[in-house]
């Protein structure tokens, strides 16, 4: 009993002192280039501090829009850590959508982030599925700002009469993704993938026919 209370008296100090070091040891920790990787740990190896210059915390990947010559219209151009060195050990990573006249980004989920976007032109229709199935959405203009909670299935579409762009930020260096046209459906099921492109605009024409819904279920589609 006594060795019992010593051994947890003597736990609890060691796993909160192992917790306390979860935030950044150092101002920055850029990532470094290195060739074939031979250390696998959860990130990135930093850059020797003598050889960190500004550069490396700015990145003009999102600069130029995206090709949206494709089936859905849209574009996914995505920056994090492993391409902007700067963003290492932050818990960060930014994307850019653009979306051309009916664009469509199918609906997806980032298992280890949540994601606020904005609307830098165009209109958007936003939405995502909690995990009773019920779908929140809203119609976005320029300057407004959608929230996604981490790991919750959400997609975008351009409902206006010109090109769109949309800028994410994920608190996550490496969010992930998960597609559910990749996961559901078979390699060129184009019928499927149709079929839902279909409920998907017209949630979004019932949203912006009747702008005062905010909340409707798959069901409504």
């Amino acid at each position: 009993m006594k060795f019992t209370l010593f051994f947890c008296i003597f736990l609890c100090p060691c796993i909160t002192i192992c917790l306390a070091d979860s935030d950044n040891l150092q101002d920055t920790c850029p990532t470094a280039t290195t060739g074939k990787q031979t250390v696998f740990i959860n990130g990135f190896p930093c850059k020797n501090p003598n050889s960190i210059v500004a550069s490396d915390f700015k990145s003009s990947k999102l600069s130029h829009p995206g090709d949206t010559g494709n089936f859905f219209r849209s574009s996914l151009t995505l920056d994090m850590a492993a391409d902007f060195p700067g963003l290492n050990t932050l818990g960060l990573s930014i994307a850019r959508t653009d979306l051309d006249v009916d664009g469509l980004t199918m609906p997806h989920s980032h298992p280890r982030a949540s994601e606020i976007f904005f609307v830098s032109t165009g209109v958007v229709f936003a939405g995502f599925f909690d995990t009773q199935s019920k779908l929140f959405s809203k119609t976005l203009k320029p300057g407004e700002v959608f929230v996604v909670p981490q790991g919750l299935l959400h997609f975008f579409i351009n409902t206006g009469d010109e090109a769109a762009a949309v800028f994410s930020v994920l608190n996550s260096q490496n969010p992930g993704v998960v597609k559910i046209a990749d996961a559901a459906f078979e390699l060129g099921d184009e019928e499927m993938v149709d079929k839902l492109v279909r409920k998907i605009k017209s949630a979004a024409a019932l949203e912006v026919k009747a702008s005062g819904i905010q909340n409707v279920t798959p069901t409504d589609f």
